[in-house]
C-alpha cells in the first residue's frame, strides 16, 4: 500500500496556498486510486480467464494513476526556493544546450505546448543525454527507463486558481522561481 507523502512546502511566490492545497488533494486521490486498483488487480488475478477483460482495463488504468501519483511526488518535492547554481547538472545542461538559458527556453517551449500533461527533463541512463519531454496524461510519452530530473505539471489543475489558461507562461515562470535546484541536482547524481 502506498501512502500520500507530506511535503514541507513554504509559501511560494506566484503559487497560492489555496492552489497548492487543492493540488495536494488531487495527488492524494492518485495515491488512493493506486491502492484501490492494486487491490482490484489482486482480486481479479485469482481467476484471469473469467476476468481477463476487466483485468486488462484495470491494469491500463493503473499506469495512469501510478504515474499521476509519482509525477506529483517529483513535482512537489521540488518546491523550496533556490536559484540554479553552479552544479554538475547545470554544467551538463550547458555542455549539451550551450547555456542554461537556452535549455530553460527549450524546456519552457515544451511546457507551453498546447494540451495538458507534463514537461519533464529526463536523462538517458545509458548515454547521459538530457531530453526535454512532453508527457500527455501521465503515462503517454515517457521515455522508457529514463531518469526524471525535473517535472513541471502543466495540467490546468496545477495553476488554474492562480492563472488563466492563457497565462501558462506566467505559471511556468512561477514554477522556475520556486524550484529547488538541489532536488534536481540530487536526482542527477543518483
Amino acid at each position: 500500500m502506498y501512502e500520500a507523502k507530506t511535503f514541507n512546502l513554504r509559501p511560494l511566490e506566484g503559487l497560492s496556498e489555496r492552489q497548492m492545497s487543492e493540488h495536494l488533494k488531487l495527488y492524494a486521490g492518485y495515491v488512493k486510486n493506486v491502492n484501490t486498483l492494486m487491490g482490484r488487480v489482486e482480486a481479479l488475478a485469482k481467476n484471469t480467464e473469467e476476468h481477463a477483460y476487466e483485468l486488462s482495463e484495470v491494469r491500463r488504468r493503473l499506469g495512469f494513476e501510478f504515474n499521476g501519483m509519482r509525477l506529483h511526488e517529483y513535482y512537489f518535492e521540488q518546491f523550496e526556493a533556490s536559484e540554479a547554481s553552479e552544479s554538475a547538472l547545470r554544467s551538463h545542461i550547458e555542455a549539451q544546450f550551450g547555456s542554461y538559458d537556452a535549455w530553460k527556453a527549450a524546456f519552457t517551449s515544451v511546457a507551453k505546448m498546447r494540451g495538458v500533461g507534463w514537461a519533464l527533463l529526463m536523462q538517458d541512463v545509458r548515454t547521459g543525454t538530457l531530453h526535454n519531454v512532453w508527457v500527455s496524461d501521465h503515462e503517454v510519452g515517457h521515455l522508457a527507463g529514463q531518469k526524471v530530473l525535473l517535472a513541471c505539471d502543466v495540467w490546468e489543475h496545477a495553476f488554474l486558481l492562480d492563472y488563466l489558461p492563457g497565462e501558462r507562461g506566467n505559471y511556468i515562470e512561477a514554477f522556475f522561481n520556486n524550484l529547488n535546484w538541489q532536488v534536481a541536482e540530487a536526482r542527477f547524481k543518483a
